[in-house]
C-alpha cells in the first residue's frame, strides 16, 4: 500500500518518517551505514577516490559515516557539511569535487541515495507522496527563497516520486505536536534548526473528530545553533591562537586579520583552509607577529585536522551549560589554555546578540498577527537548541512555564510532514 514519506532535510540532521495509512501513526526510516543504526543521519558528506571501484569512481558516505571517512583519511577527502545553508545562495552556483562540478542540486540529490542505500529493505517500494518540510526563512545574508525551492525542486525530481509537496518545518511540528490536544488551542511552534529559527502561529480545532487548522502567520531568523558554537569557539579558542593580536608590516602595526577566524564556524573548514592562500599567508605572519607562539599554535590545529576534535569538544560544553551554571571546557590541543571553566552567564552574554534576534523573529509574528501572548494557549519548543535555558527562558519571559511543551526534538518535523501527508487535507497544509 503507498504511504507517505516525510522529510526533513535538515541544516545538522536529516530525518525520514513514514505514514501508516488510515492509523495516525509514522515511524523513523532507520539508516544502516558502517557508522551503525541511526534513525537521524547527520547532513555531510565525504566523497574519496578509490581504487577498487575504478579510476574515475568515488566512495561516498553520509552522516556519520561521511565524518568517519574524512577522519580517517583527512588529505584525501572532500568533506561537506551543511549543504542546506547553499539552497538559498545565488552566490553558491556549484563546488568542484574531485574536478567534477557539483550544483547544489546534485548534492542533494547525492545525499538521499545514500540514505536510501542504507535504508535498504526499510526504503518502501510504494510512495504515494513526498512532504518535504522547509523553513519559513532560509540561511544566509540574502537568501532566495524561489531559488531554494527550484534547486530542492530539481533534486527530487530525479527521484520520481508521483507528488511532492513542502511544508513549512515549524507548521509539520505544529500538527506533530497537536495529535496530543485535547481541546481547541491557538498554537505557537518555535523550531530551533542549526542554521534557521522559525515560528509558526497557528489555530487548531476538532470538527468531528477531524483535525482541522488556521494558519495564522509565520516568521523566522537565520540564526540558531550552528551561531552558539561559534560564539563559543570565539570566545574561549580564538583568542588563544591569535585573534586581536597584531602584526608588523614596516612601520606600522596592524591586526591579524579576523576573517583566518571566520574558518571555526564550520569545523570542516579547517581542512578546506589549509589549501587556501589566506592559509599561506597566514603562514608568513608569524615571522612578523608580536605573539607568533599563538599563530603557531593556529598553524598546528590546522595541519594536524583537530577541527573535529574542536567541534565535539564545544558542542559537549555547550550541552552540559544546559544542566548547569558552569561546565568544564576541555581541548588538549590548545594547551593549558585548552581547559577552562566557562559560566553559563559568560556563553548567554556570547550569544546576547543571536538571542535578540531570535526574539525579534517571535515579536514579528505576534505584532503581524496582531496577537497578544494572552491569546497564544500552548507553546512548542523542537529543536536542540530548544535545551538552551537562555532560549527557553525567552518563552517562560513572554507565556509562562505552564504553557511551554516540548519533545519528539529531532524527530517532530519529519513525522508531522508524514502525518500531514497522510491527511485527507492536506492542501490547507502546504506552503
Amino acid at each position: 500500500m503507498a504511504r507517505a514519506l516525510g522529510l526533513d532535510f535538515g541544516t545538522t540532521n536529516t530525518v525520514l518518517a513514514l505514514g501508516e495509512p488510515g492509523a495516525n501513526a509514522t515511524h523513523s526510516v532507520p539508516f544502516v551505514s558502517s557508522a551503525g543504526t541511526s534513525d537521524s543521519m547527520r547532513t555531510a558528506l565525504s566523497f574519496m577516490k578509490d581504487k577498487a571501484l575504478g579510476a574515475q569512481a568515488l566512495k561516498v558516505e553520509a552522516g556519520q559515516a561521511a565524518i568517519r571517512q574524512f577522519i580517517d583519511n583527512p588529505g584525501d577527502c572532500r568533506f561537506l557539511q551543511s549543504i542546506k545553508t547553499f539552497a538559498a545562495s545565488a552566490a553558491f552556483q556549484a563546488t568542484l569535487v574531485f574536478a567534477r562540478r557539483q550544483q547544489f542540486e546534485d548534492l542533494m540529490e547525492i545525499f538521499l541515495r545514500r540514505l536510501k542505500a542504507y535504508a535498504g529493505d526499510a526504503w518502501p517500494n510504494e510512495i504515494s507522496r513526498l512532504v518535504v518540510g522547509r523553513p519559513v526563512r532560509f540561511a544566509g545574508a540574502n537568501p532566495d527563497e524561489a531559488l531554494a525551492l527550484q534547486r530542492y525542486r530539481t533534486a527530487l525530481e530525479r527521484f520520481d516520486f508521483p507528488e511532492v509537496q513542502f511544508v513549512y518545518e515549524p507548521v509539520a511540528a505544529a500538527y506533530y505536536f497537536a495529535q496530543s490536544l485535547t481541546k481547541d488551542a491557538n498554537v505557537l511552534v518555535a523550531d530551533f534548526g542549526g542554521g534557521t529559527t522559525d515560528y509558526s502561529l497557528i489555530r487548531f480545532e476538532r470538527h468531528a473528530g477531524q483535525l482541522r487548522a488556521i494558519p495564522i502567520g509565520h516568521s523566522g531568523v537565520g540564526i540558531a545553533g550552528d551561531h552558539f558554537d561559534y560564539r563559543l569557539i570565539d570566545n574561549l579558542v580564538s583568542p588563544e591562537i591569535g585573534k586581536g593580536s597584531h602584526f608588523r608590516s614596516f612601520d606600522k602595526l596592524l591586526e591579524v586579520p579576523a576573517g583566518y577566524y571566520a574558518n571555526f564556524g564550520r569545523w570542516n573548514q579547517l581542512s578546506i583552509f589549509k589549501t587556501t592562500r589566506e592559509f599561506t599567508d597566514l603562514q608568513s605572519l608569524v615571522r612578523s607577529a608580536t605573539e607568533p607562539d599563538k599563530l603557531e599554535l593556529f598553524i598546528e590545529l590546522i595541519e594536524h585536522d583537530e577541527g573535529y576534535p574542536l567541534y565535539q569538544a564545544i558542542s559537549a560544553t555547550k550541552m552540559a551549560l544546559s544542566n548547569a551554571e558552569e561546565a568544564e571546557f576541555n581541548f588538549s590541543p590548545l594547551g593549558k589554555a585548552g581547559r577552562r571553566t566557562v559560566k553559563r552567564s559568560d556563553f548567554e552574554s556570547w550569544i546576547s546578540e543571536d538571542l535578540a534576534r531570535i526574539e525579534e523573529a517571535l515579536d514579528e509574528v505576534l505584532v503581524k498577527t496582531n496577537t497578544s501572548a494572552d491569546q497564544v494557549d500552548k507553546v512548542f519548543l523542537t529543536g536542540g537548541t530548544s535545551f538552551v535555558p537562555a532560549v527557553r527562558q525567552l518563552f517562560v519571559n513572554r507565556f509562562g512555564t505552564e504553557r511551554i511543551e516540548s519533545g519528539g526534538e529531532l524527530l517532530s518535523i519529519a513525522h508531522g510532514l508524514s502525518l500531514i501527508g497522510e491527511s485527507k487535507d492536506i492542501e490547507q497544509w502546504v506552503a
